[in-house]
């Protein structure tokens, strides 16, 4: 059902978006959409999010990926290395209280007392987030039992590993067969990241925290999963491939793809 209905989601509710999608299904009636498509708009814009938030929305543009990736009412939703919970709280704000939010981190992110405070907020703020600690590739959901997962800008983490942060090289494989058994049939993936040049994949993470957008659509398709759509809202021309997202020149504004996996029917 799920795959019956993105375009029209993306073509009713993303005026705003860049047009560029690719792969999309055929669309159906806009009526069978609007029942399940959240207000996204309202879902970012309603009072008592993090003002440090709020501030990444202008280049972040939630509610219109969101539109695109065709997140609907009610869906039980997996917010992947979840970092401060700024996608888990408007994901949650937009799936309603019938909808969920499992936020998954590994521990070693979520024990400051910054980190505390900001997840305290988000979890009071919205009854519907979960935050569970645990390294990426042992955290096993039930079987067929999420509608919509988001990795935005962390998959090029499954990549890296650092002996400062305790992120121990890990098997991207691992952590995709996971979430593909995890997800409903029909089920969205969405994923977002920094576009990197080509090469070697861990040296390209290593020195860039970029990661080559061929890369990771081949690692979607080989554990199982469709390429249903992407988009070049996100897309700089001007952005040096070669320059670490985190330097001062190119934070914040660095091309990223946009991809929609959908595990298959």
């Amino acid at each position: 059902m799920r795959a019956s209905i993105f375009l029209t989601l993306a073509t009713s509710v993303l005026a705003l978006a860049a047009p560029v999608c690719a792969g999309e299904t055929t669309p159906v009636s806009t009526a069978a959409a609007v029942d399940t498509a959240p207000d996204f708009a309202a879902a970012v814009t309603a009072p008592g999010r993090d003002e440090a938030d709020v501030a990444l929305d202008e280049s972040r543009k939630p509610a219109e990926l969101l539109a695109f990736m065709g997140l609907e009412t009610g869906d039980a939703v997996l917010d992947i290395f979840a970092g401060g919970g700024y996608y888990s709280e408007i994901l949650a704000r937009a799936v309603g209280p019938d909808g969920t939010v499992v936020a998954v981190n590994p521990p070693q992110f979520t024990t400051s007392e910054q980190s505390k405070a900001k997840w305290a907020g988000v979890t009071a703020r919205q009854s519907n987030v979960t935050m569970v600690p645990s390294q990426l590739p042992d955290y096993k959901p039930a079987a067929n039992s999420i509608d919509f997962a988001m990795l935005h800008l962390i998959y090029h983490d499954f990549y890296w590993q650092s002996e400062k942060f305790k992120f121990e090289k890990m098997d991207p494989a691992v952590v995709l067969a996971n979430l593909y058994a995890g997800m409903k049939p029909g089920g969205v993936v969405a994923v977002i990241d920094h576009v990197g040049a080509p090469g070697d994949t861990r040296a390209v993470v290593e020195k860039t925290h970029r990661i080559d957008p061929a890369t990771v659509r081949a690692d979607f398709v080989t554990a199982g999963f469709v390429l249903d759509g992407e988009s070049e809202m996100f897309a700089n021309p001007e952005d040096d491939l070669q320059k670490n997202v985190f330097e001062p020149a190119v934070r914040g504004k660095t091309s990223r793809f946009v991809m929609r996996f959908r595990k298959p029917d």
